[in-house]
């Protein structure tokens, strides 16, 4: 018999604009209708987080107070409500996008840029966030694990399917591919690029130890471009042709802005960093028009086509993502939490509720 769930649990919860969170004791809650109760195993710290809890003018555009946070997570089905289409005992990590079915790009298959959409973690349209001991969560967004990968490598799904999203719309077979910034998300990229059939993989930060890292995930060629000219790399690198595929996951203007010159005629760039400042482009006939490029942006995953694929990726071997997870934590030290990421010296921070 399954032990009895506890009257109370503890999360963290944004409740006023002040930087940081509150760490608090809640009654646990009910699921009604399709929802469940998750009981949270592992939770990890994101970009987005960062935002919320300094909430700065990007969380103000994407979050309402009062809210848990914490979008990448995975745990267990313990309360189901009684029209939960997913049972109790089921493993499962959350599709954070919370989609209407109803909008044009639902019903195209685009439930990822919903028109509608609420997102868990940030308040919107749900209070529920993964940095908890218990989660609500209606059936629909709940993703049922199919192997037995580790709730570890579960949580890690999330922002791995934005990396394949990003990788699979660049078509990558035998091509070089040219990986810009190497956070998570530009780590996980670099994996998922080789797995996708990529010829050389090339990538590119400021920080050596990331770079480091990125090796261990598959790269081909790392540069620093604070000490090289990223432009003249890549030109020596490819005979002046230029890259053919470049997948930019910096957010940095200055990266952004120069990316063009880079990219081989007919090339292809997908944007998934956030710029912080307005984009700027010098050469835009010579760099753009004339080039016959094409420029994707990603927002999210295809619902649940890539939850898929990238488990089965990690499940076969094909994609390492535990190189990533640099520092844990129990949920009460979640201010030592932030205070390493905010160090540079963090690249995925688990909290364990």
């Amino acid at each position: 018999m399954a032990d009895p769930l506890p009257r109370k649990m503890e999360a963290l919860v944004k409740t006023s604009e002040k930087e940081s969170f509150e760490f608090k004791t809640l009654d646990l809650p009910e699921p009604v209708g399709d929802e469940a109760l998750i009981k949270i195993e592992v939770a990890s710290l994101c970009g987005s987080d960062i935002n919320l809890y300094k909430w700065n003018e990007v969380a103000k555009l994407l979050a309402n107070i009062p809210f848990t946070p914490g979008h990448e997570c995975a745990g267990t089905v313990v309360k189901c409500g009684p029209s939960s289409t997913v049972i109790i005992g089921q493993r499962v990590t959350v599709e954070n996008h919370f989609f209407c079915d109803h909008c044009y790009q639902c019903k195209h298959g685009l439930q990822g840029i919903c028109k509608n959409m609420g997102q868990y973690g940030h308040g919107n349209k749900t209070i529920y966030g993964g940095c908890s001991q218990y989660s609500i969560v209606p059936s629909k967004y709940l993703y049922c694990l199919k192997t037995n990968i580790s709730f570890l490598e579960a949580t890690l799904l999330e922002p791995l399917g934005v990396s394949h999203q990003a990788i699979e719309s660049l078509e990558v077979q035998n091509e070089d591919v040219l990986i810009i910034g190497c956070g998570a998300i530009g780590l996980l990229a670099t994996s998922v690029a080789k797995a996708l059939g990529a010829n050389r993989v090339i990538c590119t930060d400021v920080i050596d130890e990331r770079l480091q890292l990125a090796k261990k995930m598959g790269a081909d060629v790392t540069v620093n471009s604070s000490n090289q000219d990223l432009k003249n790399f890549i030109m020596n690198l490819t005979n002046d042709d230029g890259i053919n595929r470049i997948c930019e996951c910096s957010g940095s203007t200055i990266m952004v802005n120069s990316m063009f010159g880079m990219l081989r005629k007919g090339g292809h760039i997908v944007m998934v960093g956030l710029p912080k400042e307005p984009i700027h482009i010098e050469n835009t006939v010579q760099d753009i028009l004339f080039k016959s490029l094409t420029l994707k942006t990603v927002h999210g995953r295809r619902i649940f086509h890539t939850w898929e694929c990238c488990e089965m990726l990690v499940f076969s071997g094909q994609v390492d993502v535990k190189p990533l997870i640099t520092h844990k934590f129990p949920m009460r030290e979640f201010e030592e939490a932030f205070k390493t990421i905010f160090s540079g010296k963090c690249v995925k921070a688990i909290i364990e509720p």
